[in-house]
C-alpha cells in the first residue's frame, strides 16, 4: 500500500542511510582477472598493444576518444584524464598473459546520495567475450554495493550503441528510460539511455554472477554451458 503524509499525499518509504564510502585507489582480485587503479608506466605500452588490436577503431565509436595513433598520445591521453579521482580508472589485467587489457571507470560518485556509475568502458579485442570481461563488471558491482554500501549503481550510454545496450541487459541492469540531447561528443548528438541496478536486486545478481563465473560452468574448450541469464531465471 502507498504511504501517505498527513495531508494524503503519496510519499516514498523512510530510509536509515549511512552515506557510502568513496572508492578506494586499491586492487579488485578475481579468478579470471584483476582491476588495478590506472598506472601510465605500468599500463599504458599493454593498453596500447591491446587496442591497437582493433583494426577498425570500432572500440572507440561511442567513447569520447578516438582511437590513439601512438603509445605516446595515449600516454599523453592518460595523463590528463586517468588519473583523477571521478571518474577513477582501473586498468583489467587478464591474468592469463598479466597484461593489462582494457580499463573502466567508477565515476559521478555521490556517496552521500548513495549512486554511483561505471563508465568509460573500453574493452579490447583480447578481452571482449571472455570470462575476465564478465568478471571485471562483476568485480566492480561488488565492491559498490559489498564494500562501499550504494543503494544505485548505473550504466549510460549513447542511445544507439546497441552492444552496449545489450551488455547492461546481460549484466542485469534494467532499462530507464531515454535522455534525449543529454550531451553533445565528437560534433554529434548524444540521446543517453540509462540502465541501474538497485542494492534490492544485487543478492540475486550477485549469486548468478558466481553461478556463471564458476570454472564448472565451462566446458573443455572454454564455451560457457550456461547463460548468465538462466541463472537469474
Amino acid at each position: 500500500m502507498q504511504r501517505v503524509n498527513h495531508l494524503n499525499q503519496p510519499i516514498g518509504d523512510d530510509v536509515v542511510w549511512q552515506a557510502a564510502q568513496t572508492p578506494p585507489r586499491t586492487n579488485m582480485d578475481g579468478r579470471y582477472c584483476r582491476l588495478e587503479p590506472i598506472d601510465i608506466d605500468r599500463h599504458a605500452a599493454d593498453l596500447f598493444e591491446a587496442f591497437s588490436t582493433d583494426e577498425t577503431g570500432g572500440i572507440w565509436t561511442y567513447l569520447f576518444t578516438d582511437p590513439f595513433e601512438t603509445e605516446t598520445d595515449l600516454r599523453d591521453w592518460m595523463a590528463k584524464a586517468c588519473l583523477g579521482d571521478d571518474p577513477l580508472f582501473y586498468a583489467i589485467i587478464d591474468k592469463g598473459t598479466k597484461k593489462a587489457v582494457g580499463f573502466a571507470t567508477f565515476m559521478r560518485i555521490d556517496p552521500v546520495m548513495g549512486v554511483i556509475e561505471v563508465g568509460n568502458i573500453n574493452f579490447s579485442p583480447l578481452l571482449q567475450n571472455t570470462p575476465a570481461a564478465t568478471e571485471a563488471m562483476f568485480l566492480m558491482m561488488q565492491r559498490a554495493f559489498n564494500e562501499l554500501g550504494y543503494r544505485r549503481y548505473e550504466w549510460k550510454c549513447d542511445n544507439l550503441n546497441a552492444p552496449s545496450h545489450k551488455a547492461a541487459k546481460r549484466l542485469g541492469f534494467k532499462y530507464e528510460g531515454l535522455f534525449r540531447q543529454a550531451i553533445m561528443y565528437k560534433g554529434r548528438n548524444r540521446d543517453t539511455a540509462w540502465f541501474s541496478i538497485i542494492d534490492s536486486e544485487w543478492p540475486v545478481l550477485e549469486s548468478s554472477f558466481k553461478a556463471w563465473l564458476n570454472p564448472a560452468n565451462f566446458d573443455s574448450g572454454g564455451r560457457q554451458i550456461k547463460r548468465m541469464e538462466e541463472f537469474r531465471g
